[in-house]
């Protein structure tokens, strides 16, 4: 049977790990409010953007033609996860998610080309036998997507050129509110033309279409660009917020299980130490007892 020191020793370490998975939910809790503020903030932009793309579609009808040699080609699959642990299962669900897809459509492996965001989403990844090519560390803060997404767009710039990849698929967990997230899967390239009619087709905010100078097609093209960096640029942030929010779900079975722990060890502890008073007293009394047998 354990002492009451053994026992206030284990309520002592109890005690320090309730106060880190505390710090931790705190930070996580921080977390998902930066990357939910970031998401917000691009959506303005985003607005600017498919206002630009707007006004291209209402004066020439067969703007959308410029990405005509962007609908073939092989698939490139980016895959959003995370670097550090204590996250639950996110990386084991969106790796689980993006294989289902490639089974579903028959997507060989031969004929995508895969890119992990985070070493443990490429772990998850390889030991499902996928072969990853580019790995991607997750940035550290909001301020850390902007390169991130740079980098990507040059390398799949350099594989549309080089290797022919048309086809751009994204895979994250989208955040839903507090803890919880869901997998989600984003076809980046080719843009959606029914994406593009209903942005030709919407009501313009003003009297007349804004005019521009810069050639149609260069101008078509860069605000492609500026779509596509809007999507890497949300599936990072949303990611980020779902593992945050996967982390902050573990945090918090993490404090249930201690406070429970600590409730266990508490109870042991006042009864073995009543048991040791009680049997303090006892002494005391076979002692007094034989001391005064006549009494």
């Amino acid at each position: 049977m354990q002492t009451p020191e053994e026992l206030k020793r284990k309520i002592e370490t109890a005690g320090d790990l309730q106060s880190v998975v505390k710090t931790m939910k705190a930070l996580a809790a921080v977390s998902i409010h930066q990357y939910e503020k970031a998401v917000q903030s691009l959506r303005e932009y985003n607005r600017t953007v498919e206002m630009g793309i707007q006004v291209l579609l209402r004066q020439e009808t067969d703007a959308a033609g410029n990405l005509k040699d962007l609908e073939s080609g092989s698939l490139a699959a980016i895959v959003f996860g995370s670097d550090q642990g204590m996250c639950g299962s996110l990386n084991d669900e969106i790796v689980r998610y993006a294989m289902d897809f490639f089974h579903k459509r028959q997507v060989a492996g031969d004929a995508r080309a895969l890119i992990a965001v985070g070493h443990r989403t490429a772990a998850r990844l390889e030991d499902a036998g996928q072969n990853v090519e580019e790995i991607f560390s997750v940035p550290g803060s909001a301020s850390g997507i902007i390169p991130r997404v740079q980098e990507f767009l040059m390398v799949l710039e350099n594989w549309h050129s080089q290797r022919g990849i048309g086809r751009v698929e994204l895979f994250y967990c989208r955040h839903l509110s507090g803890a919880s997230y869901e997998p989600y899967r984003l076809k980046m390239l080719p843009i959606d033309r029914e994406w593009l009619h209903r942005v030709r087709a919407r009501e313009w905010p003003g009297r007349a279409l804004p005019i521009f100078t810069m050639p149609r097609e260069q101008l078509f093209s860069r605000l492609v660009r500026q779509f596509l960096f809007v999507s890497l640029y949300q599936a990072f942030a949303e990611s980020l917020a779902s593992e945050n929010a996967s982390r902050l779900a573990s945090m918090q079975g993490a404090e249930k299980n201690l406070e429970e722990r600590l409730a266990e060890l508490n109870s042991h502890f006042h009864r073995r130490r009543q048991m040791a008073i009680t049997e303090e007293l006892l002494d005391i009394v076979s002692g007094y007892e034989a001391l005064n047998p006549h009494e």
